[in-house]
């Protein structure tokens, strides 16, 4: 096989990202629909919960009662309360104060988030092809947008979704290198519990101290199954597929697949009726070029980590 090659596990971990990536996108128009009648925090907790609620029954299932009871489940409540969960909140807080065009460009960012986390922490040696890689990707994501003639929203709003970036850049990457004995379920379950448990605490204590409650007069059955598909789908599979990515390719490579996501989301769309979108089209084709290049495709491999061991 020739160097520059990707190896069959490596097409099976990028095929595993891209559909990561597909079920998250599913789970954004949800999210529109419940921010204006749920807080943050709240829905943060909520969503957790559920997708903590929804993996639990199906780890045991498939792993077993011991899996459950030897897990290190305080590890997974610092990890997934201080990453997973802070960086799930300050998403939904920074689109709420701009709206959902500012977080996608920023979202773009993250590979080059992933690539500083690997050099600073995993000796990630950069390479031409990498940087192409990148430059590539983030190309596809800012044209993704209509050609990046979309307005950002630049202050706060956009300091919470840059930070949401590099606390759950940074979360995903702890997820894997701290519960090496655990399955890539295992690992998602743990931490999202963890992030269950403390996003919760923290709501309850929010509305102790008097915080906006949620319009409860205004949720119903589509709410509910919205909070579903931005729970169940958006984060309980699409995390799981993640974090097996993110586990063979490592979080610079994985995160490349994001600036993809405008472009499912138009063929999900698509698929309801909506028209065709070429330049969203054309920008999917980039981040793939992008991906292929950075893993060695017509330029030499730089060293990658591994992160499962």
């Amino acid at each position: 096989m020739s160097s520059n090659a990707i190896s069959p596990t490596a097409w099976a971990a990028n095929g595993v990202c891209m559909l990561s990536m597909l079920v998250w996108a599913m789970g954004l128009p949800a999210a529109s629909l419940l921010l204006g009648t749920v807080p943050p925090l709240p829905l943060t907790a909520a969503r957790m919960l559920m997708a903590a609620a929804c993996l639990l029954p199906f780890w045991w299932l498939l792993e077993g009662g011991d899996a459950l009871r030897k897990a290190p489940w305080w590890r997974g409540i610092r990890v997934g309360g201080s990453t997973i969960g802070l960086g799930a909140f300050l998403l939904v807080v920074g689109q709420g104060m701009t709206d959902a065009v500012t977080v996608a460009i920023i979202s773009a960012s993250m590979p080059v988030v992933g690539i500083a986390i690997e050099v600073m922490l995993d000796g990630r040696q950069l390479s031409r092809g990498l940087v192409l890689g990148v430059a590539l990707s983030l190309l596809g994501g800012v044209m993704a947008l209509d050609g990046g003639s979309q307005q950002l929203a630049l202050g706060l709003g956009a300091l919470m979704s840059f930070a949401s970036v590099l606390v759950y850049t940074l979360g995903s990457r702890l997820t894997v290198t701290s519960f090496p004995d655990l399955s890539p379920l295992g690992r998602t379950t743990v931490t999202l519990t963890g992030a269950a448990v403390v996003t919760t605490v923290a709501a309850c204590v929010a509305a102790l101290a008097g915080a906006p409650p949620p319009q409860w007069e205004a949720l119903g059955w589509r709410e509910l199954g919205a909070l579903a598909i931005f729970a169940i789908g958006g984060l309980a599979i699409s995390q799981v597929l993640w974090i097996r990515s993110v586990g063979h390719l490592g979080i610079a490579l994985s995160s490349l697949h994001i600036n993809a996501t405008p472009f499912y989301v138009m063929l999900i769309l698509f698929g309801l009726g909506g028209a065709w979108n070429w330049n969203q089209a054309g920008a999917a084709v980039l981040v793939g070029l992008g991906v292929f290049i950075a893993q060695g495709v017509f330029f030499k491999r730089s060293a990658e980590p591994r992160l499962e061991r």
